[in-house]
């Protein structure tokens, strides 16, 4: 019981440290004083827990820093941060909102634990980490969130960054927004730097955790959150919400209700260099709530034509009742409208000011303004000039407006490699990198207020494509070889000019004397490209065919003349593959000559070869056969060949014999290769199988005694129960049948004992035998039991059985000590009594036994008697 209480009571210790109470941290720092080598930091965690938590207090919280060495990740030291000043509580009154919908509460809890540390100065820098508490569970972009726990990180910038000292930025503490499911909301997220460094901000992905509570980790605790799709890091509130990289402002559409982790990096840059990684990670609590308001956009323009539509865009859903206004500057138009939307044709251009009045519960109002600007006729337009990457593009601005003048335009020439591919020029010029199809973007602004965006395609053309057929070729000294360079377009030139006609030709005609490189230059659309041929002359050319060989009938062979030669004509054409190639085919099926006559042009050479065709050996294993097991078979193979080799070789007697006797315990196959030295490499198989029956056993049962006259039911088993047997009982007398498996055998007086052989057989022919002992008596059916045993486990009468004669059914054989305690029992008269009781050995002295059967005429056999037990 005592232990119990103890279990109890640690429990009660250890569980609150476990729940889930944290809402969100910053890890952050502040220079202090510089001390030679060292630098002095006020280093602080700031940690947020919701007030409707029912975890553990932040006054409990325990606090360990790992101050790690920024390169290698090793500790450098673990300090404990402690509570600086009590918790303070940041809440919105969300009572004093008059419109809103729903109850929702935005409190939390807020505290600060601090410690001075003093740390070398040093090239790498530090990284500073603190990991331990859990989160408050059910965050809804989070997989397994009751068992995340959280890591708040920042780094100190070593002096192979910068030179001197610095503070870490510090968030600003506006997390009391209000985030409606589904509304439109804006939540500051911007922080302060003291030393004046540029700040970027993104999102990214959290840190799990670990409790520590006796110290700092050997290694930081890198380990990210498991974030649930379509979430992620970069993207913690769903695809509707985004952070300003400037402002730090994070603002789109909420998601459903739940609390989300959102974590933000802080980039800290000093001239333009970056030195530090800021991280804060806050719990956001989206609530079922809404607000009364009216939303219109800062300006709408139209210049296009006269209509317009009005809608809120707002997305308040308790709305009751809509009122808008559209007038003009001189009030010469007064239009009012409480249809939730309002269309309307304008009559003319000008200034106006739209209006919308939104009525909620509870005497909610909400409304707005807007500037509308009617100014049609205005029409973008550009033109492009440029073909080739290889000189500029002159972009020309074509755009009209009817009312007032363009005064801004905004080029993205979409160049795929370039990050500076845009201009704010009336008519700009600008060179591509390389060659695409890119797309050109114009954003066009008039002093009325119009704005317009239109893109085009743009090619970017690259060097002419030039398509050679070929960059290396043969030609006779006497020949004239026509070139190609097929482009659409251009102008050519081809140099050197030496034995060509017509260089400024896509197709001239060359007939150099000498080995020449033609090299062809074409220009197109200002872009010029190159490329070469290789003309290879030759004098004379020549044919050299491989010395006559041999073939087996049927079998291919491949030709191969040696030569530079570009053109090949062979015969016989009829058992070639195509007799033009140089590398023909061939199957004769007689003894055949091939002649091929090779061209340059008109250069030529010829030669020949002859194929000599053989005939396959032939082999022939033999049928295949079927032996019992135990049993040989006789091979009988043919041949035509000059040698032959069987396989396997162990259970054959003389594999140097066409006709072997085979021998095998299981079915084998026998493979017989035969050779022949007339011209034919190759081996032809054949293949004979044995087949080996296995053996047949046969139990014609445990031998077995009767009395005469009584009918024994014999019945054989054999090993192949899914075939066919044929039965032979012998000697026949006292058998009902001698040729099925289960006869009865009746014996009458004058015969002490019989054996009765059973044979087995399968058509094949293979089969097997056993026997039976039937002892018979000259006496009425009983059952005996000896009258002493000594169990001593010399192996002779260690145990006392009943024996039985006539007996179709055996009841039980039941010994009983002298105090009436029953020692054994059995209904099986194979099996005995081997004097002991529950595994002990009984004394030595007479027992008494029951036992009962039923005879072959159905009639009831009991005995009663006494057995000794000597040891």
């Amino acid at each position: 019981m005592k232990k119990l209480l103890f279990i109890l009571g640690m429990m009660c210790c250890v569980l609150p440290g476990m729940a889930k109470h944290i809402a969100g941290g910053e890890l952050f720092y502040e220079f202090v004083a510089a001390n030679g080598n060292s630098n002095t930091y006020k280093v602080t965690l700031r940690l947020f827990r919701e007030c409707s938590s029912d975890g553990p207090l932040l006054e409990n919280e325990v606090v360990f820093v790992g101050i790690y060495d920024l390169a290698t990740l090793n500790l450098a030291q673990s300090v404990q941060l402690n509570l600086d000043g009590g918790v303070n509580v940041i809440s919105l009154n969300t009572s004093a909102i008059p419109c809103l919908v729903g109850s929702p509460d935005v409190c939390y809890q807020v505290a600060l634990y601090t410690a001075t540390i003093n740390i070398p100065v040093n090239a790498n820098g530090y990284l500073l980490s603190r990991t331990g508490g859990n989160r408050t569970a059910n965050i809804a972009n989070i997989a397994g969130s009751s068992g995340t726990g959280a890591t708040y990180t920042t780094q100190i910038p070593g002096t192979s960054v910068i030179s001197g000292f610095n503070n870490s930025p510090q968030f600003k503490l506006k997390d009391t927004t209000l985030v409606c499911a589904k509304k439109k909301f804006t939540l500051d997220f911007s922080a302060q730097d003291a030393d004046g460094d540029s700040l970027s901000y993104s999102f990214c992905d959290a840190y799990s955790g670990v409790r520590n509570d006796a110290g700092a980790l050997s290694q930081p605790y890198t380990t990210l959150l498991p974030y649930i799709s379509p979430y992620s890091g970069t993207n913690p509130l769903g695809f509707n919400v985004t952070i300003n990289p400037k402002t730090g402002l994070i603002s789109g559409t909420a998601p459903d209700e739940g609390r989300y982790v959102v974590n933000v990096c802080v980039s800290e840059f000093r001239n333009g260099k970056l030195i530090n990684q800021h991280r804060k990670d806050f719990l956001l609590r989206v609530q079922s709530c809404d607000i009364i308001e009216a939303a219109l956009p800062d300006k709408i323009t139209n210049c296009n034509n006269y209509f317009v539509h009005f809608e809120d865009l707002s997305s308040s859903s308790a709305i009751l009742s809509y009122q808008w206004t559209l007038v003009n500057a001189n009030g010469s138009l007064n239009i009012n409208s409480t249809d939730p939307t309002l269309d309307f044709t304008f009559p003319d251009t000008g200034r106006f000011t739209v209006s919308l009045t939104v009525n909620g519960p509870n005497g909610c109002v909400g409304n707005t303004s807007a500037p509308v600007l009617i100014y049609p006729g205005f029409f973008p337009n550009f033109g492009i000039a440029g073909d080739c990457f290889m000189k500029p593009f002159t972009f020309t601005d074509s755009t009209t407006a009817k009312y007032g003048f363009i005064d801004s335009w905004s080029w993205n020439f979409g160049d795929s490699l370039s990050g500076a591919d845009t201009s704010h020029l009336k008519n700009p010029v600008y060179s591509y990198s390389q060659p695409q199809s890119a797309t050109t973007t114009l954003i066009v602004t008039s002093s009325k207020g119009c704005i317009d965006t239109l893109s085009k395609p743009t090619a970017v053309l690259g060097r002419p494509i030039i398509n050679l057929p070929f960059h290396d070729t043969l030609i006779c000294s006497i020949d004239t070889l026509p070139l190609f360079a097929a482009v659409s377009g251009g102008t050519y030139s081809w140099t050197p000019h030496y034995n060509i006609i017509d260089t400024t030709s896509a197709t001239p005609l060359v007939y150099p004397k000498d080995t020449t490189t033609y090299i062809v230059t074409v220009t197109q659309n200002g872009c010029i490209n190159t490329d070469s041929v290789k003309v290879n002359v030759l004098d004379f050319i020549s044919v050299k065919l491989e010395p006559d060989t041999g073939i087996c009938k049927t079998d291919v062979i491949q030709l191969r003349p040696v030569s530079y030669a570009l053109g090949y004509r062979w015969s016989p054409a009829a058992t070639l593959n195509d007799p033009t190639v140089k590398y023909p085919l061939a199957q004769p099926l007689v003894n055949t000559r091939y002649y091929v006559l090779a061209n340059l042009g008109k250069c030529q050479a010829s030669d020949s070869v002859l194929v000599h065709v053989t005939p396959y050996p032939q082999a022939n294993a033999g049928k295949d056969t079927l032996i019992c097991f135990g049993d040989r078979a006789q091979l009988h193979a043919s041949i035509t060949g000059s040698s032959f080799k069987w396989t396997p070789t162990s259970s054959l007697l003389d594999v140097t014999v066409l006709n072997p006797v085979a021998g095998p315990s299981t079915t084998t196959a026998y493979v017989l290769s035969v050779h022949d030295t007339l011209g034919c490499p190759k081996p032809m198989n054949d293949t004979v199988i044995v087949v080996v029956q296995p053996p047949i056993h046969v139990f014609a049962g445990r031998d077995t005694s009767v009395v005469e006259n009584q009918p024994l039911q014999l019945n054989v088993t054999t090993s192949d129960d899914g075939a066919t047997m044929f039965y032979t009982w012998t000697p026949s007398l006292g058998l009902s049948s001698t040729t099925i498996s289960n006869p009865v055998a009746t014996l009458t007086s004058g015969i002490d004992s019989i054996k009765y052989t059973v044979r087995a057989s399968i058509a094949e022919g293979c089969y097997g035998t056993d026997d039976i002992v039937v002892r018979v008596y000259n006496m009425r059916p009983d059952i005996f039991v000896p009258s002493a045993f000594t169990p001593n486990g010399d192996g002779k009468n260690d145990v006392v059985r009943a024996i039985t004669t006539g007996i179709q059914k055996f009841e039980y054989l039941r010994i009983y000590n002298r105090w009436g305690q029953m020692v054994y029992s059995t209904s099986d008269p194979s099996v005995g009594w081997d004097g002991s009781f529950g595994g002990t050995p009984q004394s030595s002295g007479t027992y008494v036994y029951i036992t009962q059967g039923i005879d072959y005429n159905g009639k009831v056999v009991f005995r009663k008697g006494t057995v000794v037990l000597i040891r």
